[in-house]
């Protein structure tokens, strides 16, 4: 019987990639991510010392919850740390069987490495085109929901993402010339899927529908065309991009959901048992 203060593996993915998932805390030694650098997604690694009250209450008493914490098999490091999190109020547990039995079921995992520009409170940092319509606004959602729950995005004008990029150290995405950004056929969102190493069903049947409606070619889904109307839609709602990005959130949230869990259901009226 699982302990009250753990998670399974299968629990965890299922709330990975939905606005409930928690912060995952990759507390693996540093020669154990070495020689597997790839994490959990939504994870953040801390150093070796991290399971020490002393490194603990001057460094995580910021944190909010849901947490989980993640060690190499799921033993002390992360149920100490865990427990420690509890006393001080944070909602956290620790991933039964760690990172290796994560890794054991096939569950998605993101290198990191790929993450090149981060702020002074070490977010990840992006700038784009002001204006965004669905890959803009696809892309974000992909790296919050599965990479970094605290990424931040920066929307300027076309001729300003390079300057703005080199000047604040953020990574320009969705503009021509840059290493995020179409490649032949494919949008961002695929380019983000395939640099990270994120690979599901879910993610993979989102990605055609992405991509057909960023790049004109309705036919590849029949959700395409929904995707495309509702994007064009929230771009006349909202003139201000970050509050376009929050309601943007909540529509992929919505078009993941049904990709993961609801493709075989479908809607008719009168409804069953109606007379």
């Amino acid at each position: 019987m699982p302990a009250p203060d753990a998670i399974s593996p299968d629990r965890l993915a299922k709330l990975i990639g939905t606005p409930k998932a928690p912060l995952v805390l990759d507390l693996r030694r540093e020669a154990k991510r070495a020689q597997d650098p790839h994490l959990i997604p939504t994870a953040r690694t801390w150093p070796d010392e991290a399971v020490t009250p002393a490194w603990l209450a001057a460094h995580a008493t910021g944190l909010q919850g849901p947490v989980v914490v993640s060690c190499a098999e799921g033993h002390g490091r992360s149920q100490g740390v865990a427990s420690w999190l509890r006393a001080q109020g944070v909602a956290a547990e620790y991933l039964e069987g760690g990172h290796a039995a994560w890794v054991a079921q096939g569950l998605p995992t993101f290198d990191p490495r790929k993450i090149t520009g981060r702020d002074g409170l070490g977010r990840s940092l992006w700038v784009t085109r002001s204006r965004p319509k669905i890959d803009r606004i696809a892309c974000p959602w992909l790296i919050r929901r599965f990479i970094d729950p605290e990424a931040v995005f920066l929307f300027v004008a076309p001729s300003e993402v390079a300057p703005v990029a080199e000047a604040m150290g953020a990574m320009a995405y969705d503009i021509e010339g840059t290493f995020w950004s179409h490649r032949d056929e494919t949008c961002t969102f695929d380019t983000l899927l395939s640099e990270f190493g994120l690979k599901t069903p879910a993610l993979e049947r989102l990605a055609l529908i992405v991509r057909g409606a960023d790049t004109a070619r309705l036919d590849l889904a029949p959700e395409c065309a929904g995707l495309l109307a509702a994007s064009l839609g929230l771009s006349r709602m909202h003139t201000d991009d970050h509050q376009q990005l929050e309601a943007g959130m909540a529509l992929y949230d919505a078009f993941y959901r049904w990709a993961r869990d609801a493709t075989e259901e479908v809607h008719n009226w009168p409804g069953k048992g109606a007379k």
